[in-house]
């Protein structure tokens, strides 16, 4: 895969095709500016997941990546990101394993929060699964705090969190625990910024990935947005893996997420966000700018 040549400006790295320039070290622009922030979800999943971040932050287009922390492969994710420190990371606080055949649990262990996983100790694949299943509230607190304290212990710094399959903030009951604990850690909740959330490309095909990110960028309006990505790589490792935890399982979901790979560090988006003049944020750089007293519950 062909990466844009990158440059140097002020200390940091970024797409030389991208719009405005952001990061720490330069000035935020106005609030009305078209501004996007790109999420990319489930890192640490795997290592063809990984590969795939890798790749995308190497471009140095500014990204929020969203670790998960229950997974076996997030100490190399970990690895990588400690080689970016530009890059924004988010804990993706789950609470449920949908691969058919890969299948993980809590990070507190199954004994410590029985009524969250099934017989075998892994997390239900669904949130309704969960919820049939009448999870103890006090142990989902337990497990999203210790999910959070595994990756402070890190070593990577933290700003956000956000929440696999939205799961953590999908009930009363786990919003008030998950904004709780937010705020007891000082960090950002992904969706409590004002920022209007969505994922175009997650439907269209492999090939068409590109087109539906152009289009969305083309239709951004004044304002913070944020695109949920998903990026792999298309190999035997993640072609393996088979959803179980929709109605609407995504075939051939690894050239899918290779798709939203190709799609992202593709000439095209980067020239979509030249033309608009968009401003490509992270997580870290709106905390910055707006303060943690600012997140606002999302409307539902």
């Amino acid at each position: 895969m062909r990466v844009p040549r990158a440059i140097v400006i002020a200390g940091w790295v970024t797409f030389t095709s991208t719009s405005t320039l952001v990061s720490a070290q330069t000035a935020m622009p106005p609030t009305s500016a078209v501004s996007l922030i790109i999420r990319t979800d489930d890192i640490g999943m795997s290592h063809s997941v990984n590969m795939a971040m890798q790749k995308l932050v190497a471009t140095g287009m500014p990204v929020s990546v969203s670790v998960l922390f229950v997974c076996p492969w997030y100490q190399e994710a970990v690895a990588i990101l400690k080689q970016h420190p530009n890059v924004a990371v988010g804990i993706h606080l789950a609470l449920n394993s949908e691969w058919k055949n890969y299948r993980w649990g809590p990070v507190a262990g199954s004994a410590a929060v029985p009524s969250l996983v099934d017989e075998n100790g892994f997390f239900f694949p669904s949130s309704e699964a969960l919820h049939q299943h009448n999870p103890n509230v006090a142990e989902v607190e337990k497990e999203l705090r210790a999910q959070i304290d595994r990756a402070l212990r890190s070593g990577v710094k933290i700003d956000y969190v956000d929440f696999h399959m939205g799961t953590a903030t999908r009930y009363p009951e786990f919003r008030e625990v998950t904004e709780r604990l937010a705020k007891e850690y000082g960090l950002g909740m992904s969706g409590y910024f004002g920022e209007a959330m969505d994922a175009p490309q997650y439907f269209a095909a492999p090939e068409r990935k590109a087109d539906s990110l152009v289009a969305y960028v083309n239709r951004l309006k004044p304002g913070l947005s944020a695109v949920v990505t998903h990026v792999g790589i298309d190999d035997a490792e993640l072609g393996a893996l088979l959803d179980m935890n929709t109605d609407q399982p995504l075939a051939d979901m690894s050239k899918n997420r290779q798709g939203e790979l190709t799609a992202l560090t593709s000439a095209r988006f980067s020239a979509a966000l030249k033309a608009r003049n968009v401003a490509l944020l992270t997580y870290r750089d709106v905390i910055a700018r707006e303060g943690l007293q600012s997140m606002r519950r999302p409307v539902e």
